[in-house]
């Protein structure tokens, strides 16, 4: 019984930001205030690329928010969390050439931490980010405190939007197991998995400073090593040297400034 109302629940928010979602085409999809301004206020990698690439990041966030459908349950959706989404969804993909999140067509804006049922108030109630499956396929839903968090200076490490588009870069060859076949070479396939199981044995003897959710399975720890990729490249390269050449060539982008 429980999960029959799990999936009526799942079932009638889709058919809910489907029927929204026809609507909010007709309007503008690109944020109507400065949104060069937002992204130099906001994120912190578009600030640090030259003029060429900044130019190239914009034509990327406007190309995402032309395609995708934001929608806001329980929360208004502002400019600012549309160009963080964008922002998030553009700088995993941002070294490769007319990338297309072809698995996505809304995220779903919630204000706050939700549970699996997709309830944001109450208890038990911490997830932070999730791409969904079966009947929230093709959807993404984002805490918006999270959102916000992973472009603040308390941020850290951790940034949850970018956790999940990079599940969505996973996912993207047909499976979520922490190996984009998409984006690595088969030659790396063995060097790669031999990695993850290696560092993971770090976490859990506590000889590594990764977030430990890692341990969790392979798709977990490459989306929270890829944070620390694009929110502390530097310090990634210095601890973590031959996972952070890995990242790079992955996503084929070297973040790190020496």
């Amino acid at each position: 019984m429980t999960y029959i109302i799990i999936d009526l629940v799942a079932f009638a928010l889709v058919a809910y930001l489907f029927l929204k979602g026809s609507k909010s085409k007709q309007e503008p999809a690109i944020p109507a205030v400065d949104y060069k301004l937002s992204l130099r206020t906001h994120i912190q990698f578009y600030n640090q690329l030259d003029d060429a690439d900044k130019l190239l990041f914009e034509q990327k966030i406007i190309a995402f928010l032309s395609g995708i459908t934001i929608e806001g349950v329980g929360t208004a959706v502002e400019d600012t969390d549309r160009i963080m989404i964008a922002s998030s969804a553009v700088i995993p993909i941002f070294g490769f050439n007319d990338w297309e999140y072809r698995n996505l067509t809304n995220v779903i804006l919630y204000p706050d931490t939700f549970d699996g049922e997709f309830q944001f108030e109450g208890e038990n109630r911490n997830i932070l980010g999730m791409v969904g499956t079966g009947y929230m396929n093709g959807q993404m839903i984002l805490s918006r405190a999270a959102l916000i968090k992973g472009f603040s200076k308390q941020a850290g490490k951790e940034n949850t939007a970018i956790h999940e588009f990079v599940h969505l870069l996973d996912k993207s060859d047909g499976a979520t197991d922490g190996v984009p076949e998409n984006l690595l070479a088969h030659e790396y396939v063995l060097p790669w998995l031999k990695m993850i199981h290696q560092e993971i044995h770090k976490i859990e003897a506590g000889r590594s400073d990764i977030n430990p959710y890692a341990v969790t399975n392979e798709a977990e720890f490459f989306a929270v090593v890829a944070e620390y990729f694009f929110q502390k490249p530097d310090e990634l390269k210095h601890k973590h040297p031959e996972l952070y050449e890995m990242l790079s060539t992955i996503f084929m982008q070297d973040r790190a400034k020496d």
